[in-house]
């Protein structure tokens, strides 16, 4: 039984003849030629799709690469002890690399598009799930490699791994000056390409390839710690990374929580939302379509900050209708189409036009039963010219009667409408 279960998973099973599959391997490695021409095309067909933002461009741009070429030979070379093959393997990426830089680096600058997309954006912060994929998916691409039939996974194999589009990443953050975009997505290319060796590497090692050259056992173990060295350095600003990353997720869902309870489960539209996970303190800024905040409102608001599990967090609402449309179409521009000019300048005109605006049908209905003898009732909002250089704007109730109030009734009224439009002044003027 048991010896059924290791057949059964005997990686032997249906292999290629190692020195055929070797060969192979070796003719991949080299960029000349017709794998350069290759290379370069694909790499400026990730960079179109990277910069329009298209997941299938940039799809097909990985299944044409051959950049995993000497990076396999590199692994082929470790695990055979293949001096001169690993030395070629590294020059012809070294090449490989460089050339992705430059062409991609080129293309962005020349781009008349320079705006971070969401798929340049995403290989810009590598973390650990980033090593398991180019490990896992470097086995899958040797093990393929190495069978008498290849079968699907080589193409699947090329996607997963993604070499492409973080090269072409890294040559997008030199074109627009942003070396932090270049710096992480080129750290993404280091990782796939280090963990796919490594993953060669070891299937070599497994499936007993005749080692090119005898070593000792000292040269033996160096290999392996040296190779142990750099699987912990690779790793581990990837484990800093998604911790991170998961902290910022949880922040945002924190976010969604508390916008969705305090904002749009009580029928406020948000118009405008923007986090700022990276600054101390963290930001949340909102805007909202016609809700008006007070201060005390907003500090009720930040300290409920603390019941979602959002801390060092301050929150902002935006009620400046001056510099709000600006901003709002600065920042929402590109994520959300629907919002335009034209509706923020609606909003801003709904909003100066609810400043004049009473509820008049309860107002004077409530004036008759308490004011019989009062007819033709008109309140609103005028404008008062004091001087030829200010004016200020007074409530007025206009209204018709046979007699004028008598001063009792009006300081009656008066105080009666203070209160019910809350408004510190009130002018009653008799129509004749």
């Amino acid at each position: 039984m048991y010896n059924k279960i290791l057949d059964f998973i005997n990686l032997q099973t249906g292999e290629e003849n190692k020195q055929k599959t070797l060969e192979n391997v070796i003719s991949n490695i080299s960029f000349r030629g017709a794998n350069l021409w290759i290379l370069a095309c694909a790499i400026v067909i990730a960079s179109i799709g990277l910069n329009v933002n298209s997941t299938a461009v940039i799809i097909g741009a990985m299944l044409i690469s051959p950049l995993m070429g000497p990076i396999v030979g590199a692994g082929f070379a470790l695990g055979t002890y293949d001096f001169q093959l690993l030395k070629k393997s590294f020059k012809n990426l070294f090449i490989a690399t460089l050339v992705g830089l430059f062409v991609s680096a080129f293309y962005f600058y020349i781009s008349p598009f320079k705006e971070t997309q969401s798929e340049l954006l995403a290989r810009t912060s590598p973390n650990i799930y980033d090593v398991l994929i180019a490990f896992f998916g470097g086995l899958v691409g040797v093990i393929a490699i190495t069978r008498v039939e290849k079968g699907n996974p080589i193409p699947g194999v090329a996607i997963a791994t993604a070499l492409m589009p973080p090269l072409c990443t890294a040559g997008y953050g030199i074109a627009i000056g942003n070396f932090q975009y270049f710096l992480g997505s080129f750290y993404l290319y280091t990782i796939n390409s280090f963990f796919i060796c490594i993953a060669t590497f070891l299937i070599i090692k497994y499936l007993k390839y005749e080692p090119v050259n005898t070593i000792q056992n000292k040269q033996e173990r160096l290999i392996r710690y040296s190779i142990s060295i750099l699987i912990l350095i690779m790793i581990v600003p990837s484990f800093f990374l998604a911790r991170n990353l998961l902290n910022e997720k949880k922040f945002s869902q924190n976010v969604e929580k508390f916008i969705a309870n305090e904002f749009s489960n009580k029928g406020y539209t948000v118009i405008y939302k923007k986090t700022s996970y990276n600054s101390n303190p963290k930001k949340i800024d909102l805007a909202f379509l016609s809700k008006k905040f007070s201060d005390e409102e907003i500090d009720t608001l930040n300290s409920k900050l603390f019941e979602y599990e959002i801390q060092n967090t301050k929150l902002n609402i935006k009620q400046d209708v001056t510099d709000l449309k600006s901003e709002i179409l600065n920042e929402i521009g590109n994520q959300n189409k629907n919002i335009t000019e034209k509706d923020l300048t609606i909003n801003n005109l709904q909003n100066e036009l609810s400043e004049f605006k009473f509820d008049n049908t309860n107002i004077i209905r409530e004036l008759q039963i308490l004011f019989p003898e009062m007819k033709n009732v008109s309140i609103g909002k005028h404008m008062i010219y004091q001087n030829t250089d200010s004016a200020k704007y007074q409530t007025v109730l206009i209204y018709g009667s046979e007699k004028s109030l008598s001063n009792n009734e009006i300081e009656k009224l008066n105080q009666w409408l203070t209160q019910k439009l809350e408004t510190a002044d009130v002018k009653v003027v008799r129509m004749d």
